[in-house]
């Protein structure tokens, strides 16, 4: 006898799992947020099956966790705040479904990985705008949806970047389709008139992505989206510049990005750059002595018109605004090569996951704010550390520029080894720290995941009104991710 009739009508027994080994993967991650098991999985293979899963979870009241990316996961938001939810696996929904070389838009279903798209788009002469080195197993659209930053700021208009148009079925249980997807028109028929789905914006007016966009699966599930592609460079030149303060770099920063003269441009401690760099923990340990305090890595790039021509004005327009402010840009430093690390953010993480590999486990505090201020915040990260004492835990620093270099991306890694006991503890007990004192200081948490939410919304109770209106209009059950944010 079927344990779930309902489900099985709409997915077959094959894709409705209830073994505890299946289960017990979705009841935590990586990160400290204690989650339930959920009742059972379900693998969705299309829109139909997700918009009937839908409809029978407002019937009977289910909790329904949507998930795109497979193990490691590390922020909590797909772990089941509620017992008894039933996990939406989206991972096996991985069909690249068109790509539009002249348009420069890709459309993809949730399961797509980074790895598997940029194949696709290098065929074509393109590429995918990346986040710095993701994990193999990291969805595209779950990065995309919850704003991780990508390395090349120049391409970095607005926060939805590089993501285009969606379809969702929302927890009230319709399909929608935000921007041009919306019409008119089908999409063969859209396709035959040469539109690619790339605006975002609308139906009418409205801007309905960004409803969804880091909303952590509580309004709907994704079903496909489109995202924007770029150029792959034919010619290309990478440089690093290693400073022993941080202030030292923050100039030259400014001058580089706000001329959008580079392709991907980044700031790295020693201990992250290293991780990034090198496999094992004797390999990292030994590398980080060599390096600077601090590393700048950026890239400048030709395509397709004179590429040769474009590095070369580019390149020389960057020494001169170097020589003038006393930096130094090389393509080597210590034993890193520049060309390899830009190698290395064209891809996914080789295993293991970059942010692993010298201790074994990573809990991230990330955050936006200016270039200016990256400094004050890694000195109170510092003294807080300091405070904690000495133990087994190291803390990577990664600066990321974006919306072209008009705030950062601001991340700590605390490095950890998750079988010592102790040190667990007091690491979790640092993040905390870490995280009040940072948002204290204005650190704006704009993907606030698990213990995060209670901190952040608690500041700005007419935004949590709001958006529970908000939610009673596109998820009036509550069906969907209940536990998460700031809904009732």
């Amino acid at each position: 006898m079927a344990k779930y009739p309902e489900l099985e009508n709409i997915f077959g027994s094959e894709r409705v799992e209830t073994g505890k080994r299946a289960l017990s993967e979705f009841a935590h991650d990586q990160s400290f947020v204690a989650g339930k098991t959920p009742c059972c999985v379900v693998k969705p293979k299309d829109t139909e099956e997700i918009l009937a899963l839908v409809r029978l979870a407002n019937e009977q009241r289910l909790s329904l966790i949507p998930c795109s990316s497979k193990p490691p996961r590390f922020r909590a938001d797909t772990v089941p705040s509620v017992a008894n939810a039933v996990m939406v696996d989206l991972s096996g929904m991985d069909r690249i479904v068109r790509i539009d070389a002249r348009a420069k838009v890709a459309m993809i279903e949730p399961g797509v990985t980074f790895d598997q798209l940029q194949n696709a788009a290098h065929a074509q002469g393109l590429r995918v705008v990346m986040p710095l080195l993701p994990r193999k197993t990291k969805s595209v659209l779950g990065a995309y949806l919850e704003r991780e930053p990508n390395t090349i700021p120049k391409y970095h208009w607005d926060m939805s970047d590089p993501l285009c148009c969606i379809e969702i079925v929302f927890g009230a249980g319709e399909i929608f389709r935000t921007g041009s997807a919306a019409g008119p028109g089908t999409l063969e028929q859209q396709w035959a008139s040469k539109q690619a789905q790339k605006s975002p914006m609308g139906p009418n007016q409205t801007d309905f992505l960004k409803l969804v966009h880091g909303s952590q699966g509580t309004m709907g599930i994704v079903s496909w989206s489109t995202v924007k592609l770029e150029l792959n460079p034919t010619v290309q030149e990478s440089y690093l510049v290693g400073m022993a303060s941080l202030d030292e770099l923050l100039g030259f920063t400014y001058a580089i990005v706000k001329s959008r003269y580079t392709d991907e441009v980044l700031i790295l401690n020693k201990l992250d750059l290293a991780c990034l760099y090198a496999q094992s923990p004797s390999e990292i340990t030994k590398l980080a002595g060599k390096l600077p305090e601090w590393i700048l890595m950026y890239s400048i790039a030709g395509y397709r018109d004179l590429p040769e021509k474009r590095v070369q004005y580019l390149k020389l327009d960057i020494q001169d605004q170097a020589a003038k402010m006393g930096i130094d840009p090389v393509q080597n430093l210590a034993s890193v090569s520049a060309v390899r690390v830009a190698e290395l953010l064209t891809h996914a993480s080789q295993d293991p996951y970059w942010k692993l590999r010298l201790k074994g486990a990573c809990e991230d505090i990330f955050f936006i704010t200016t270039l200016d201020r990256s400094p004050e915040f890694v000195a109170a990260v510092n003294e807080e550390a300091r405070r904690a004492g000495p133990d087994a835990f190291q803390i990577g620093v990664y600066i990321q520029p974006i919306q072209q270099g008009r705030n950062v991306h601001m991340e700590f890694n605390l490095m950890y080894p998750s079988d010592d006991a102790a040190t667990v503890k007091k690491v979790k007990a640092l993040h905390k720290a870490l995280s009040k004192r940072c948002m204290d200081m204005g650190g704006f948490f704009n993907r606030p995941y698990g213990p995060w939410a209670d901190m952040v919304y608690k500041r700005c109770p007419d935004t949590v009104s709001a958006l529970n209106k908000v939610k009673s209009i596109f998820d009036p059950n509550r069906v969907m991710n209940p536990g998460k944010l700031c809904y009732e």
